[in-house]
């Protein structure tokens, strides 16, 4: 933990710079002093991991880029900073403890991010749904009533006027003064790019910071193919909006390709029209054409930022979210190689060793966690963006259900697609790795907590899997996969997810989530076991130009 603790001293620092903001757009009350809980605890749920990468592959201007690129990413702290809690550095100087203060870091707020959003410092109440893109004391009724401008634009805050009257505000202009610091770094990465689609995406990327308009920028990453390095960067994601999932955060990935790596997983991208019309639901359900210009690619990441550094790290990532972009270009599927070697060593082969059976632990390996991970990526591409029966895209119609429900199917429709190609033989490694490493990660995901996306997908998928006997647990609290019993829940939960997307049934999918997306008694005590075993929830990551050796 000290190491944690100092690593985490120099993030004080890093985050200290003050945001004018107005006092309305705090989320929360005051802090007290912070309570007097067991913070050893609570900091040994993450291990420190270094992101490093090998560097001597770049070109000099690679490697002078590489450190601009970092400083870029590395603004989007206080952007999510602001937009999950509100005035942060308030928040920093009112906690004397430092290990409190530690925490908070990591949370990025007063709120334990894989124990439900659980307040750890006193006086600051629960952490309101729509987190600090809305006024903390409007209703979903108030929002839904209120003629608002771009009101459904995933890039606006709401605020209240003087009057307590709702109005929108762009990113663009909220952030104003860090967007365009944020695009001039890209602007001169730009200029030492030597990849012509790096260049362009580049100085688009930067031009979506100023306008909000990050449609071309997108369809210029997808255009991008030779690029060794590579940022994802801006608001892309929408779980921290638990309101209405409408209010994307922003986020950074600074990323090295493996090229070599990359060019075996190519391949897997001519497969995805199969894989749809293959789909185990009716016909009606996959009528939509998956983009035939996805790429399946493996990177090193070697700095996060904001949303994707809150919490639970993200392994793996597929995008583009607009669904115009996907259906025109597909998404590209970025494997965080060594970030996902870090969770699969201290954490998945550790958790292994205590909840599955011993007979079956021989099947837990990384690559099948790899290949599992690749899939559930791809699996975001499949399926159905807009509803079949006019109501609109799913994830307007699903609101902020659509997400736990989207992970739910990327789960379960990425082992669906390695158990075909695996019967095709496109797959090598036997069938048991992929399904046992499966089950295993399924514990692995739950601890995340019940507050996240991830979360209540987990918990929706084993639950729906005990129903249906793929698996059992032994006296001794170790878990077995019935392998011909998964493979039927496996298709039959797909189906399920695919029709509830494709209606736009957001009263089924709230069903389905009041029944199955919480944690038994059993399965707590279970999970307890992990803690008592001092196996890590998640990782931090020691990052940035020296850890490189830049």
């Amino acid at each position: 933990m000290k190491n944690i603790v100092a690593m985490l001293a120099l993030m004080v620092l890093a985050t200290s710079c003050k945001n004018e903001k107005t006092k309305e757009e705090v989320v929360s009350e005051e802090p007290q002093e912070t309570s007097q809980v067991d913070m050893t605890k609570k900091l040994n749920k993450y291990v420190s991991v270094k992101l490093t990468s090998d560097i001597s592959k770049l070109t000099e201007n690679g490697r002078k880029m590489l450190p601009i690129l970092i400083q870029a990413a590395e603004k989007m702290n206080d952007l999510f900073w602001y937009e999950a809690y509100g005035d942060k550095d308030a928040l920093l100087n009112s906690i004397s403890d430092a290990d409190t203060k530690t925490f908070t870091i990591i949370n990025y707020g007063p709120w334990d991010r894989l124990d439900g959003n659980k307040p750890f410092v006193e006086g600051v109440g629960e952490k309101p749904l729509g987190a600090n893109y809305y006024p903390k004391d409007m209703t979903a009724e108030e929002f839904k009533a209120a003629e608002i401008e771009d009101k459904n634009s995933i890039y606006n805050f709401v605020r209240r006027d003087d009057n307590g009257k709702l109005y929108s505000i762009p990113y663009h202009q909220q952030f104003e003064t860090e967007v365009k610091e944020v695009a001039a770094l890209l602007m001169e990465a730009s200029t030492l790019a030597e990849d012509d689609g790096l260049k362009a995406y580049l100085e688009l990327r930067a031009n979506a910071l100023l306008t909000d308009n990050y449609q071309p920028s997108d369809l210029a990453w997808m255009d991008m193919k030779s690029n060794t390095l590579d940022i994802v960067i801006g608001p892309i994601e929408t779980y921290e909006d638990q309101m209405f999932g409408n209010k994307a955060s922003h986020e950074a990935y600074v990323l090295i390709k493996d090229q070599d790596w990359s060019a075996k997983l190519a391949r897997f991208a001519s497969f995805l029209p199969e894989l749809q019309k293959n789909l185990p639901v009716e016909e009606a359900y996959k009528t939509e054409t998956p983009g035939t210009d996805s790429d399946l690619n493996a990177y090193d990441v070697v700095y996060y930022a904001g949303d994707c550094n809150a919490g639970s790290k993200t392994i793996a990532i597929n995008l583009p979210n607009d669904e115009e972009v996907q259906l025109k270009k597909g998404t590209r599927r970025l494997q965080l190689k060594n970030a996902m070697r870090a969770k699969f060593d201290k954490i998945l082969v550790p958790i292994s060793e205590v909840l599955i059976d011993e007979s079956q632990r021989n099947h837990i390996t990384f690559d099948a966690f790899f290949a599992n991970t690749m899939f559930h990526e791809v699996a975001h591409g499949l399926g159905v963006k807009n509803t079949i029966n006019g109501k609109g895209t799913v994830r307007e119609s699903l609101k902020e259900l659509s997400s736990a429900l989207e992970e739910g199917k990327a789960d379960v429709l990425g082992l669906y697609m390695v158990q075909q190609l695996h019967e095709k033989g496109e797959i090598d490694g036997d069938m048991k790795d992929y399904m046992t490493t499966f089950m295993a990660s399924i514990f692995r995901s739950v601890r995340f907590g019940a507050s996240s996306a991830h979360g209540k997908a987990n918990m929706i998928r084993f639950n729906f899997f005990k129903e249906k006997g793929a698996f059992s647990r032994s006296e001794d609290g170790t878990y077995k996969v019935n392998y011909d019993n998964m493979i039927v829940a496996m298709k039959d939960l797909s189906g399920l997810i695919l029709k509830l997307q494709g209606d736009g049934d957001y009263a089924g999918v709230e069903a389905l989530v009041a029944e199955k997306a919480a944690i038994s008694n059993e399965l707590q005590s279970d999970l307890d076991r992990l803690s008592a075993s001092n196996i890590p929830v998640d990782v931090i990551y020691e990052q940035g130009t020296e850890v490189l050796g830049l």
